[in-house]
């Protein structure tokens, strides 16, 4: 127990105070659902506790404005005070506008003699009593004025809507006092002391250049209590022109602007000098604040309504329940979407300018393969008049050794032969060189006879493919090589040009085999099938790269160069030590036919 004491005393007392609840009552002149009630509710306690560091207990009560006139309310209001609080410990009550300062200062010392004070007043006339401090923000009923003919600069007649009971008279007081130093050219008028429906009358009439101003509205001229809000919702009805208002809670509620009082301004202000009280600080020390708590406020909707430009609203007007535009409400979707439509955009103008370049290359191949194609028709019609020149070439060469040379050869031969067989007084030496010059000219007459033959054989004019490759056959058999021809099915008849491109290609393979391959056996095979004619070529000697062989020899290049004109097809086969095989396609016959006639 000692060490806890201890322990306390060596925590300062400010520190001390501020971990202990403060109680707090607040005392309004407004009902419990005004505006400013509810306000304060919320920020009272909230600004208490961040000033001063400590929980707030917080107490709030009403006075009822309508009755506090009425003795025996005051008294009941004493009792009820005094019986509730008796023993909460307050540490400071807050009074907030003019009846609630009155009843205080009238009888603090009948329920709450020594508790500190802090008042909250709109009149500049209102006394500070004892042990009170506290902040009075006077109403100011010219900015409403200010404002509304800041928005409205033709305006000439302001008519003033108050009612019947004290406060409203006392409201009318002040504010004629406010308005007498306009000039003249700005008319009042004081509508009250009229009955409700003289006073919506004469709101429904008023002249084009003239605004209503709500000023204060507890009782009509019936003496019957009305609520404020309620009455202004049926003048805003009724009313022909605009209607201002310096009260923060009819905002919202049809009024076009007014220079409100703002509440939290208010607020923040009464609550300072509360946290100075609840701090230590004596009420008494503390000098009565002066606080400007006016804001000019415009309601949007109703500047539409009277087609006023919000151009005209001053800078420091706060505009409220302001419809957003299109583009406020949707700006960042709006945006999004240009952005995404630029770039598509950007994208579909990067494809088409690439689809144009890929047209302009596509139409630049085109061309390109139409001079190749052209160009390759052209080799190739070329290289069938260089096989034809040199068939006919042949031809004639064959022709002219047969018919001319041929025969000269045989006369020579006949001639020696007569020489020989001319007896015994022939010299024995010329004799020997007779027969030899006759053996010699023997053996001129079968090479030029087999040049011919192989220039253009007569079998293959004469008696067709089949016979004058049987031939090939006999003439192409040696010691070293074998060659053995096989047919099944062949047309009798064939094209000449077919004929003889398959003549070539077996002569010029037959060549290649004795001359190049090392091979002992030749197999050549020709078939006719289904209007076509296969040949198949085989050789059992030491083969070649394909690939090589067709790029260095002029011989295979020939046997493709043949048969392209008849529409044949030529594929090579073989490797390195295993041989090779020809293959030889002419697939249409009747076409192949067509290039004789």
């Amino acid at each position: 127990m000692l060490m806890l004491l201890a322990c306390l005393a060596l925590v300062p007392a400010d520190a001390r105070a501020q971990t202990a609840a403060k109680r707090v009552l607040v005392i309004y002149t407004t009902q419990r659902d005004a505006q400013f009630s509810i306000t304060a509710d919320q920020m009272i306690p909230q600004l208490l506790e961040q000033s001063v560091g400590a929980k707030i207990d917080y107490y709030a009560e009403h006075i009822d404005a309508t009755r506090f006139a009425e003795e025996a309310y005051t008294t009941a209001f004493v009792d009820y005070l005094q019986r509730k609080y008796r023993d909460a410990r307050l540490d400071t009550i807050i009074v907030t506008h003019t009846l609630a300062f009155q009843f205080m200062a009238a009888h603090r010392h009948e329920v709450f003699p020594a508790i500190p004070v802090v008042f909250f007043s709109d009149d500049p006339e209102s006394q500070r009593f004892s042990n009170a401090a506290g902040v009075i923000a006077a109403r100011d009923y010219r900015a409403t004025v200010d404002l509304a003919r800041t928005l409205q600069p033709d305006t000439r007649d302001v008519f003033v809507i108050v009612g019947n009971g004290p406060r409203d008279a006392a409201a009318e007081r002040v504010a004629r006092a406010q308005f007498a130093s306009y000039p003249s050219d700005l008319r009042f008028t004081y509508l009250s002391g009229l009955s409700n429906d003289a006073l919506e009358q004469r709101l429904h009439t008023m002249p084009p250049q003239a605004i209503a101003y709500y000023l204060f509205f507890h009782q009509d001229a019936a003496g019957v209590n009305v609520t404020p809000i309620e009455h202004l919702n049926r003048i805003i009805g009724v009313a022909n022109r605009p209607v201002y208002s310096w009260v923060d809670a009819t905002f919202g509620h049809g009024v076009l602007a007014g220079g409100f009082i703002s509440i939290p301004k208010q607020l923040e202000a009464v609550a300072d000098v509360a946290a100075r009280v609840l701090r230590g600080e004596q009420a008494d020390t503390i000098p009565v604040l002066t606080a400007n708590t006016i804001q000019n406020q415009v309601d949007w909707r109703q500047l539409r309504r009277w087609s006023i430009s919000p151009s005209v609203v001053p800078p420091d007007t706060r505009i409220l329940f302001r419809t957003p535009t299109a583009w406020e409400r949707y700006r960042v979707y709006l945006i999004g979407a240009l952005v995404l439509l630029v770039a598509q955009t950007g994208l579909i103008g990067l494809l088409l300018f690439q689809r144009r370049r890929l047209r302009v290359a596509e139409e630049s191949v085109r061309h390109g393969q139409a001079d190749l194609q052209e160009s390759h028709e052209r080799i190739r019609d070329l290289g069938g008049r260089l096989l034809a020149a040199q068939d006919a070439e042949r031809s004639r060469i064959a022709l002219e050794l047969h018919d001319d040379i041929s025969q000269q050869l045989a006369v020579l031969t006949m001639n020696i032969q007569m020489l020989c067989g001319f007896g015994a007084g022939v010299d024995d030496d010329a004799e020997v060189v007779a027969r030899e010059a006759l053996g010699h000219a023997d053996g001129i007459a079968r090479s030029l006879r087999d040049l011919s033959h192989r220039l253009y054989p007569t079998k293959l004019r004469l008696l067709g493919l089949v016979p004058a490759l049987a031939s090939l056959e006999r003439d192409m058999t040696t010691r070293s090589l074998a060659v053995r021809f096989t047919h099944a099915n062949v047309p009798p008849l064939l094209p000449q040009e077919v004929t003889l491109a398959l003549y070539r290609v077996v002569q010029e393979a037959l060549r290649n085999a004795s001359a190049h391959s090392e091979a002992q056996q030749v197999y050549v095979h020709l078939e006719g099938r289904a209007g076509a004619l296969f040949m198949t070529i085989e050789d059992d000697g030491i083969g070649f790269e394909v690939a090589d062989g067709i790029g260095d020899g002029l011989g295979l290049v020939s046997m493709r160069e043949r048969l392209d004109p008849v529409g044949g097809a030529l594929t090579i086969t073989s490797t390195p030590g295993a041989g090779t095989r020809i293959e030889v396609v002419v697939a249409d016959l009747i076409s192949s036919a067509s290039l004789t006639t």
